[in-house]
């Protein structure tokens, strides 16, 4: 999604026209033109999610468990 909007930078289209044309925020296109100047195709990437998981492997590892249990183990009246 975010190189979509390259070619239409070196065409010299202004920000709310790319917005409108691809269906995303202008201040998306804004981000990734800023960006796009500073790093060229590259900086326009995404880096990844910007936080670490807030739970801890073990935590990780207990979730998965209950999950396979399912939601009847928990109380619920269906598999729903």
């Amino acid at each position: 999604m975010r190189l979509q909007p390259v070619e239409r930078f070196d065409g010299g289209q202004k920000n709310a026209e790319i917005a409108a044309a691809l269906r995303i925020s202008s201040r998306s296109v804004e981000r990734w033109r800023r960006a796009w100047r500073e790093g060229g195709e590259a900086g326009i990437l995404s880096k990844g999610s910007p936080g670490r998981p807030r739970l801890s492997d073990a935590q990780i590892a207990r979730l998965e468990q209950e999950l396979e249990r399912g939601p009847q183990a928990h109380g619920w009246a269906d598999q729903r």
